[in-house]
């Protein structure tokens, strides 16, 4: 009698095809196809987890260059004023608060451009 390893193979398949759920055609169905796809979607999560970080840094700094030219301060200026008045707010929260609260953005920038000034 030989040795199949029928257990940890049937185990092994079924996790490939329980990650495929969803999955059209044989990519769902046939263990071959399945592996493949899964492994090509675990590529592009992997990728594109890192993607989402740039795009959306990206995001903020448009909000903010906009955000800054509304105040007449351009975005490279904006940011270099708040190093120099040790304001220690990121891309992110910073362009929330252009959004949500425009005063507390307009006094943020009012200090950048006092010390910018300075």
């Amino acid at each position: 009698m030989r040795v199949t390893c029928r257990v940890a193979s049937r185990k092994r398949r079924r996790r490939i095809l329980k990650r495929a759920k969803g999955y059209i055609g044989g990519r769902r169905k046939l263990i071959r196809t399945a592996t493949v796809a899964v492994l090509r979607s675990d590529n592009y999560a992997y990728r594109h987890r890192r993607l989402k970080k740039r795009e959306y840094r990206r995001l903020w700094i448009t909000r903010l260059s906009a955000a800054a030219m509304d105040h007449g301060l351009a975005y490279s200026r904006l940011i270099h004023g708040l190093k120099k008045a040790g304001i220690l707010i990121d891309r992110k929260n910073l362009s929330e608060l252009a959004i949500h609260d425009p005063q507390a953005f307009g006094s943020v920038v009012d200090k950048v451009k006092a010390a910018l000034s300075n």
